[in-house]
Parts: structure tokens; C-alpha cells; sequence
């Protein structure tokens, strides 16, 4: 089976090959796994032995992994309410790594890798840039941000495990990343995928085409990002633009990949069990059924998480995967259930506006969501940039764009939008996750204007 998939997709890493376990074998594994780990925290982490004690819970009552859903769930505020160290499963001593998130909307979330975490973690971003195409003797551009977020350590180490050169070039100075794209002969980029576009503009700038590069590969995360936002990266780069998912909490960068069919998200789940859940009910979703996808580490010793509840909305895919993989797979994350905006009671997600907006020939894919109140209710207003060839159009021209988009936002969303197109350039870019919903409604119509656009781009169409 092997043999034949890597004869396929391309040169095969040995440590790929627990991706292709018999399932019996990989349902042995993880049950295993999961009672080690049960055992682990019971007896490590008070939080946990208590919540498993007010159920009446016992680590030998969990005989398997199909045990699994008679455990408590974990949930973020478990360890900003525990910071900085209450969930750990070992000594300070033990612990080789710690890492945080930026801590905006409160404490941050610390996490901690005794050696073997780390070593767990290289071997799935190891798995993960074999699983998307990349071999040893690729030149991999690291444009993930280093220091205490863990995509630069992740893929860093991942990398050079699979035998590729690493360019620990992090995020930021733009001018600089170019440069080393042509200079270096790149022909692997990990960043974000707002960055890639980013980057693509200011090498346009400077006259520079990257589908000229030795460029092929980009492995992009961090934000969730849509099927439209891909295409639109391929056609421009020649790129293929492969989706990687990780979180903090769980390991960093790694958790799932997709493949060279590109076609969902494999999880490795050999050390972190995934489920799918009705966020209401906290029951078990079939294949195909969307719902938050729940993530436990079976292998993680610092800081293991049981049932973490990520938030992200998801659904299995039941199919085999045509690589070959028996591993899971889910499809993308697209949006999660706390980045929900209720407008005049409407739930919209960005990745919805994002895939209207890009459905529409002569927008780029840079837009601004803007959320305010006008005359007492919640308004939904979007800025979106479009090419120089049509913002340089006749005024009957800009107007067709203007209600193409309009219509194509009201048929996805079901509620009319405040559309305003800019010219090229005008929307603030970043260099690391991109900021695409700016929340005015605290304000006050006062404060924002009337309809919380005039300060962006006063006059019909941003004109």
C-alpha cells in the first residue's frame, strides 16, 4: 500500500507511515495512548482529578477510546483561570519549552513541552511538509513568527527533521522577504495566507513575477482562509497552497494537513483524537454533520488536554482519501463558533463574506468587515479592493462591480451589506494574522458616524 502511494505523491518519509496504520492497528494505538494519558492527568493535574471525581469517574473506567466521551471537556478559560502553570502534568524541571499566546483579551494562554513534546511535535510538522509534497533538499522560507507564538519553532523544526534547508527568516520586513524568495532559490513558504497575498503585491511592485521562482509549495495558517482565497493565490503564484491547522493549546502547527489531493484536513490521530460535537447538545455529530471539533492529546506529557474544546466549527469526512492515508480527515476550518456576528438577527461568519467577495472577478483579496450601529440596529458594512483595471473604469463599469458584489453578499449572507470599493493599496496589510473585522458598535454612531463608514472612505463607492 506503501509503496504504491509513494510512487504516487513522491518520495516517502518513514516516519509518514503511521498515516497509513490498518485501522485496527491505529484504534489499538490511540486507546493505549489515551489510558496512559487519563492516568497521567488524574493523577498530575487537580483540575482534572477533580472534575473526573464529581462524575464519579476513575481512570480504569476508561478501557478505550471509544470511553472516550465519558470524560470531562477542557475549555480555554481552564487555563487562563490556572495561569501560569496550575494544568501541568509535570515538574518545572521537566519542561524544556514554554511558548504564549498574545494574551489580548486577558491573561495569556501558556503552554508547555517537556523533550519529548518537542520531539512529538517535529515528528508531525515532519509528517505534515511530507504529507503536502516537500522532500528533503527543499529550500523552506519560514515567514512564521518566531518567539513565544509557536508557528516558527513548529515548522522550523519539522523541516529540517524531513532533511529541507530552513530560512528562519520569521515574520515582517517585507522588502527583505522578497529579496531571499529570489535570491535563495525558495521553493517552499510557510506563513499566513493574507502575508503570501501580501507579498505577491509588493513583488508585483518592484516588477518581480513569483511564478517566475523556483517557488511551489506554500504551506499557509494561522487564520482561517477560503476555497476562493486559495484559488486566487494559485492563479497568481503557481503556488499550491496547502492548509495546515494547529492550536496552542493542543501542540502548535501540526495537529492536521492537508494532502497532495488536497481535499480536507488528516489529523493525526495517532496523538491527538478528534471528535465532532453539537456545541449545544455536547453530543457526538455523524460524518458530515457540522459541529465544534473537540481535540484530545494522547501523547503529550507537560500539558496534556482532554476533550479541549477548540471552538472550531467542522464536520468528518467519511470517504478514503485517495493518498491512501487511513488517518481522519475533516474538512478546512473556515470559521469558528465565537467569531459569529449576529447582525439584525442573521449570523454571519468572515469566511462567508470572504468567499462572496472573492466569487466576484476584479475584487483582491483584501477587505475590511466593518460592524457599527446606524439609527439604533447593527450595521454590516465591507470595504474591498479591486484591481487597478477596474477601479480605472467608466463610472457604468464600477457601478456593475458594485452591485455584483452587493448581490453576491446578500444571496451568501441573507441580509443586505454596505459595499464600498477601493482603489489598489488602500487597506492596511499585516504581516501576521490579518485583522479582517473591526468591531465600531461600542462606539457609538456619534463617535463612528452614522453608519461607521464615512472615516474609511467618504463618497459613493470610496470615491
Amino acid at each position: 500500500m506503501i509503496e504504491r502511494i509513494t510512487a504516487k505523491d513522491g518520495p516517502f518519509h518513514p516516519a509518514s507511515a503511521v498515516d497509513f496504520l490498518p485501522l485496527q492497528q491505529l484504534h489499538d494505538l490511540q486507546s493505549r495512548r489515551l489510558k496512559e494519558t487519563v492516568d497521567l492527568a488524574y493523577r498530575r493535574v487537580p483540575l482534572f482529578r477533580s472534575r473526573m471525581e464529581k462524575i464519579g469517574l476513575e481512570p480504569e473506567d476508561i478501557r478505550g477510546i471509544e470511553d472516550i466521551q465519558l470524560l470531562p471537556f477542557t475549555e480555554k478559560t481552564d487555563l487562563r483561570d490556572t495561569y501560569p502553570f496550575g494544568l501541568l502534568a509535570v515538574p518545572t524541571s521537566e519542561v524544556v519549552r514554554l511558548h504564549a499566546s498574545s494574551g489580548t483579551t486577558g491573561k495569556p494562554i501558556v503552554v508547555a513541552y517537556t523533550r519529548e513534546d518537542v520531539a512529538v511535535w517535529s515528528e508531525v510538522m515532519l509528517r505534515s511538509f511530507a504529507a503536502c509534497g516537500v522532500h528533503a533538499g527543499d529550500i523552506v522560507q519560514n515567514a512564521y513568527g518566531y518567539g513565544l507564538f509557536t508557528g516558527g519553532l513548529g515548522a522550523h523544526y519539522g523541516a529540517e527533521a524531513l532533511g529541507a534547508a530552513v530560512i528562519p527568516i520569521s515574520g515582517g520586513n517585507t522588502e527583505r522577504q522578497i529579496m531571499v524568495l529570489k535570491d535563495f532559490n525558495v521553493t517552499v513558504i510557510c506563513c499566513t495566507p493574507s502575508y503570501f497575498c501580501y507579498l505577491i503585491e509588493q513583488a508585483e511592485k518592484k516588477g518581480m513575477d513569483i511564478r517566475q521562482l523556483p517557488l511551489r509549495v506554500g504551506v499557509f495558517g494561522a487564520e482561517p482562509w477560503s476555497d476562493e482565497m486559495r484559488k486566487r493565490i494559485e492563479s497568481s503564484s503557481c503556488v499550491r497552497a496547502f492548509d495546515i491547522y494547529g492550536l496552542s493549546e493542543i501542540i502548535g502547527p501540526g495537529v492536521g494537513i492537508e494532502c497532495v489531493q488536497q481535499a480536507g484536513l488528516h489529523l493525526f490521530e495517532d496523538h491527538f483524537y478528534p471528535e465532532v460535537i453539537d456545541p449545544v447538545t455536547n453530543e457526538p455529530c455523524p460524518d458530515g454533520v457540522e459541529g465544534e471539533l473537540v481535540l484530545t492529546t494522547l501523547t503529550k506529557k507537560a500539558l496534556p488536554m482532554i476533550r479541549y474544546r477548540t471552538h472550531d466549527i467542522t464536520t468528518f469526512i467519511s470517504e478514503p482519501c485517495a493518498c491512501g492515508r487511513t488517518i481522519r480527515r475533516i474538512h478546512r476550518i473556515s470559521r469558528r463558533s465565537d467569531d459569529m456576528m449576529i447582525i439584525r438577527g442573521v449570523n454571519v461568519f468572515p469566511s462567508q463574506v470572504e468567499t462572496a467577495l472573492l466569487a466576484v472577478e476584479g475584487t483582491l483579496p483584501h477587505y475590511q468587515i466593518i460592524l457599527s450601529r446606524k439609527n439604533g440596529l447593527d450595521h454590516l458594512g465591507v470595504l474591498v479592493e479591486v484591481t487597478p483595471e477596474f477601479f480605472s473604469d467608466t463610472v457604468s463599469g464600477i457601478e456593475n462591480l458594485h452591485n455584483l458584489l452587493s448581490h453576491s453578499l446578500e444571496s451568501a449572507l441573507g441580509i443586505r451589506v454596505d459595499v464600498r470599493l477601493v482603489e489598489p493599496h488602500t487597506l492596511q496589510r499585516s504581516e501576521g494574522k490579518a485583522r479582517r473585522v473591526l468591531d465600531q458598535r461600542s462606539l457609538g454612531e456619534q463617535e463612528a458616524g452614522m453608519d461607521g463608514f464615512e472615516n474609511f472612505c467618504p463618497g459613493p463607492n470610496g470615491k
